[in-house]
């Protein structure tokens, strides 16, 4: 298994994302190979006190980025989109951000 830090890789700060914030939904970008009850579970061993309600993922395909002539794609990567249960505790790290 996995430590909980190899799964939930970063926090996705967008608009979008911040306003989901109030509905307790976050958004991570998690590693690719990881399931929804790996992500739950890491979330609530990252964040004492947080208790996932469920968990939402998807596959973001890698952009075509171009310099000059030379054409590539970015790499593949997974969002999830957290939701917590009504009673839980928020994660601070969004709450800063507002």
């Amino acid at each position: 298994m996995k430590a909980p830090q190899d799964i939930i890789i970063k926090p996705i700060i967008t608009e979008k994302s911040m306003a989901g914030v109030a509905m307790k939904k976050y958004t991570f970008k998690v590693a690719k190979d990881a399931n929804k009850i790996e992500i739950a579970k890491a979330c609530e061993a990252l964040f004492p006190g947080t208790e996932v309600l469920k968990v939402n993922t998807m596959n973001c395909k890698g952009r075509l980025k171009r310099m000059g002539r030379n054409a590539g794609y970015t790499s593949d990567w997974k969002k999830a989109i957290i939701t917590l249960k009504e009673g839980s505790k928020t994660i601070e790290f969004f709450e800063s951000m507002m």
